[in-house]
């Protein structure tokens, strides 16, 4: 199992996503895109693409001209019937491929929220592994439409369009589910200055927040995990 993992921004590994892949046996491919790695021409020796998260919007061409490939890669990886991971950045790309709207500078959601999964989910092969509701990690601004013969899958309060299915394995999910606990305190200690200016109450109640929210989000974040690579 040979996997391309497409990487937008700085420490933004794979958390419990790269530990399904692990007890996968699959052999991971990485691509720093966002610093000028060059993206393969297209999905040959591949079984599978994860598009990670990033700070920039799906639509920063001029700053990152590797997004239009990027998106028209992951279209490649769908129409070939390969299984398909974006994540937050990477489902906004996702929609994009599949000519949906990317819709910007949203008020941010960040922190640990209640994730609602649709009816629809009950007979998806990755979503029916979690609970009704369960709380998971966000941390975006943007958002998208649903592209056309899209599963709309799950929802939050602020963000209606959380997860979706197109085909049989190709997956946009804007909410983090692969930032398990020691991912969310890395990125609580690397992006700092960050998380202080946006949110300085949720770094205040940190402790708090693990002690009601974390356990459950792992337990949900590894099931969706080990899903989705059931499908490579």
């Amino acid at each position: 199992m040979r996997v391309l993992v497409v990487q937008n921004y700085q420490n933004t590994g794979l958390g419990l996503v790269g530990q399904a892949l692990a007890e996968a046996g699959a052999q991971i491919d990485l691509v720093q895109a966002h610093v000028g790695e060059p993206l393969p021409a297209d999905d040959a020796g591949y079984d599978a693409l994860i598009s990670l998260g990033g700070d920039q919007n799906a639509l920063a061409d001029e700053q990152f001209p590797y997004l239009p490939l990027l998106a028209r890669l992951i279209r490649r990886f769908g129409d070939a019937d390969k299984a398909v991971l974006g994540i937050c950045l990477g489902s906004q790309l996702v929609a994009r491929g599949y000519g949906a709207e990317n819709i910007l500078d949203r008020p941010q959601e960040f922190g640990w929220h209640v994730i609602s999964v649709t009816a629809e989910a009950a007979a998806d092969p990755v979503l029916s592994s979690v609970p009704q509701n369960f709380p998971i990690f966000h941390w975006h601004r943007d958002t998208f439409s649903l592209p056309e013969g899209a599963v709309h899958l799950a929802s939050s309060a602020m963000t209606r369009n959380q997860a979706f299915r197109i085909g049989r394995a190709v997956y946009g999910i804007q909410f983090h589910f692969e930032a398990d606990t020691a991912l969310v305190e890395e990125w609580r200690h690397v992006f700092e200055d960050e998380i202080r200016r946006d949110n300085p109450d949720w770094l205040a109640n940190y402790p708090a927040r693990v002690a009601e929210s974390a356990v459950a989000a792992d337990a949900a974040g590894i099931a969706l995990a080990r899903a989705w690579v059931a499908l490579i």
